[in-house]
Formats: structure tokens, C-alpha cells, sequence
């Protein structure tokens, strides 16, 4: 098989340079074609480690191109995926199935084979190949329908064969590399797996930079955690840090930890020009304050105890890179600007207002915000001029 050893050697390239399983599936699909296979649909499968899905498929059409699904870990994403050939053949313990089309009485209740069918589709087939380790990335399916009078022949299904230990390995070297970076970016922020995988691994490894920063602090939570069941605590804790945490990202700012009950997220900033960070990060402030307000009012309906929320804006210089112990880092900011920020927060009871800022920040996002006096900040040499934005 002349030509199929050439497909095999294209996909054992293109696993070592693309990180698109379009790309990979494209190629295989049109050569397959070259080679006298009558493709209909061709797809891939994989499950993925993310918190919003639970894997995707890409399916290329010989009429319109690609369909992407992505499957989530919610009800819908459950229901699509007993509904698909991978589900059918990890039920029933198989790494192969093949139907003829269209699917006869005795057809398991696959809805993609009726679709098929009415495409012209005569045949399909599915491999599942494993990847290794024990991990939920456990491996790949590759499907394939065609409208051949007779379906497949004895000796493309042998082809098929013979290219899947490529396509397998090229599928887990792009599935890897995409995991590796994306629950990265889940755990570090997009920021940091940037820098990350850019090879910023060791300690000590990183940079001072100058950036605005937003500190939140949900209060009372020590004594909610005394009077309610942990799993109902996690929940309100995930209500109300969605609602802070999704303006800061939408704002262009990096959330770099959750500290208990608090978050800390940067908005690095030109040194000359701070203005446009700090104003990106006081529009987050300022819309993270009404959502979590709306999550209180919700919250307040189901007659559950609210959270409230103090936010602190500074600006400074950072130092922005790897700190810890030698086998366990933290990408993190650290520095005086975020000392400074988390003492100020401590004010925010004594103010009697829930967001407050430095003269520093005021500077470049002025605002609304209203002088609130000079205090002095525990361990800091000089006392701040806080400002606070009117309820």
C-alpha cells in the first residue's frame, strides 16, 4: 500500500508540527479520498480535563466542511454523549463497531446513523485506540462514513488498521499539549501558563512590572464556615468569585489566586501610562460590585445568608514571577504595591465603604471617588491617603 504508507508518514509529521486536529483530520479525510475512499464524514473524538467540558469532537464533511461539538459536564452534555457511537462502544466493552446504512431494525439508537444515512452514507465504522496513563485524557475515536454502493472493502478497513497507530499518536501528542496548556491557564491564569511554558519554571524566575491592583475580600465568610455544611459554603464561595472574577478577566486582567475568601488580579500597566490599566481595573471593580450584589439578592429570595464584598485599587510596581519551595511554586505577584493593597482593605470597615482606592490609582481613574481621610497601614513607613467610591 504505496499510497497509504505516504498517509502514514504525512500524519506522523503533522503530529510534530500542527496543535489543530482540524488540520490532521482535513489531510487524512482528503488523501483517504485519493486513495479511493468515498468519504461522507470523517470525525475525531476526545475527552478533554476541563472544568467547562468534558470533550469535543470535530467532524469534516465531504459537503460543508467542519462541525465542531463540544460536550459539557452538565445534563445536555450528559444526553449528547450516551447518544454518541463512543458511548455505545464503551458500554458494551468495544474498540470497533461497524453499521451498514441505513441501520437496520437490530441498530442500536444512534441518531448519527440515521443522519448518516440520509446523506448517502452506505457504511460507517468507529476505532477507539487508547492513550496511556491513568488520566481522564484516556484516548481517541476515529469514525468514518461512505457512500460506496458496497461500503467498505476488506482491504481500505485493513488500511484503516494500519494507519490508526499514527493518527493515535499524533492525536495524543496534540491533546496533551493542549491539556498541558489549558489547565495551566485554569490553575495560573492565561497570563502565567504563558510565561509558564515559556520556560519561567524556576524559582526565583520572573520580572518587575508595574500594574494596577484589584483585591477582593468577601466579609463574614469565617463565620458562615462555622454555621453551614462545607459543600454549601463551596457553592456560595463559587457564586460569588464567578461574579467578581468574570469582570477582572473581561476586563483584561489576571486573577493570580484565590486566598481563602479573597482574590488578587493584576492589570499590568506601561509605567509612563498607567491610566488605561487602572481604568480597566476600576470598571471591573465597579461591575464585580453590582454582580455580587445581584448574587446577594438572589441569594436573599432563597432566604440564604448573603456575602458581601470590599475591593481595594492600587497601583505599583510588582514583582511578577515563580516563588515557593523547589518542587512547589506559585506564579504570583508580590511586592510592596500588594502589601500596601491588602493593609488598605483591612480600612474598609473603618471607612464604612466597600470600595476604596490609593491616591495612586485615584491619579490615573479619578471618578467618583470621594477622600476618606489618611490612615497609617501596618508595616508600611507612611500613612495613605485612602479614597472611597460613594455607595
Amino acid at each position: 500500500m504505496p499510497h497509504l504508507q505516504e498517509l502514514i508518514d504525512w500524519i506522523i509529521a503533522e503530529g510534530l508540527s500542527t496543535d489543530t486536529i482540524e488540520t490532521v483530520l482535513q489531510g487524512v479525510a482528503e488523501r483517504l479520498t485519493d486513495i479511493g475512499y468515498s468519504i461522507v464524514r470523517a470525525s475525531i473524538a476526545m475527552p478533554s480535563i476541563d472544568p467547562l467540558q468534558r470533550g469535543s469532537s470535530v467532524a469534516w464533511y465531504r459537503s460543508s466542511g467542519f462541525l465542531t461539538e463540544i460536550q459539557g459536564h452538565d445534563a445536555a452534555g450528559q444526553e449528547l454523549f450516551q447518544r454518541s457511537p463512543v458511548a455505545y462502544l464503551l458500554t458494551n466493552d468495544l474498540d470497533y463497531a461497524r453499521w451498514k446504512l441505513p441501520p437496520g431494525p437490530d441498530a442500536p439508537p444512534i441518531p448519527l446513523l440515521t443522519e448518516l444515512a440520509e446523506l448517502g452514507a452506505t457504511d460507517y465504522l468507529m476505532k477507539l485506540a487508547r492513550f496511556p496513563g491513568d488520566t481522564a485524557l484516556a484516548g481517541v475515536s476515529f469514525s468514518m462514513a461512505v457512500d460506496q454502493p458496497e461500503g467498505f472493502s476488506d482491504h481500505q478497513i485493513a488500511g484503516l488498521r494500519q494507519l490508526m497507530p499514527a493518527l493515535t499518536l499524533t492525536c495524543c501528542r496534540i491533546a496533551t499539549t493542549r491539556v498541558a496548556a489549558d489547565v495551566l491557564a485554569v490553575y495560573t491564569g492565561a497570563g502565567s501558563s504563558g510565561r509558564i511554558l515559556s520556560g519561567h519554571i524556576r524559582r526565583g524566575d520572573g520580572t518587575a512590572i508595574y500594574a494596577a491592583i484589584l483585591l477582593a475580600d468577601l466579609k463574614n465568610f469565617t463565620s458562615l464556615n462555622e454555621r453551614h455544611a462545607p459543600d454549601r459554603i463551596v457553592a456560595w464561595l463559587n457564586e460569588h468569585f464567578e461574579a467578581i472574577g468574570a469582570p477582572v478577566e473581561q476586563e483584561g486582567g489576571e486573577i493570580l489566586k484565590f486566598m481563602g475568601d479573597s482574590l488578587l488580579a493584576i492589570f499590568p500597566a506601561d509605567i509612563d501610562r498607567p491610566a488605561e490599566a487602572c481604568s480597566r481595573a476600576l470598571s471591573a471593580a465597579r461591575t464585580a460590585m453590582d454582580a455580587n450584589a445581584e448574587v446577594n439578592r438572589r441569594r436573599a429570595e432563597r432566604g440564604e445568608p448573603e456575602l458581601l464584598a470590599d475591593i481595594v485599587l492600587h497601583v505599583g510596581e510588582v514583582f511578577y514571577g515563580n516563588v515557593g519551595a523547589a518542587r512547589r511554586l506559585d506564579f504570583t505577584a508580590i511586592g510592596r504595591a500588594v502589601n500596601e493593597a491588602a493593609r488598605m482593605e483591612k480600612l474598609a470597615d473603618v471607612i464604612g465603604r466597600s470600595l476604596l482606592a490609593s491616591a495612586d490609582f485615584v491619579s490615573q481613574a479619578p471618578g467618583r471617588f470621594e477622600e476618606a481621610g489618611t490612615f497609617p497601614l501596618k508595616g508600611v513607613a507612611r500613612p495613605a491617603a485612602i479614597y472611597a467610591w460613594p455607595d
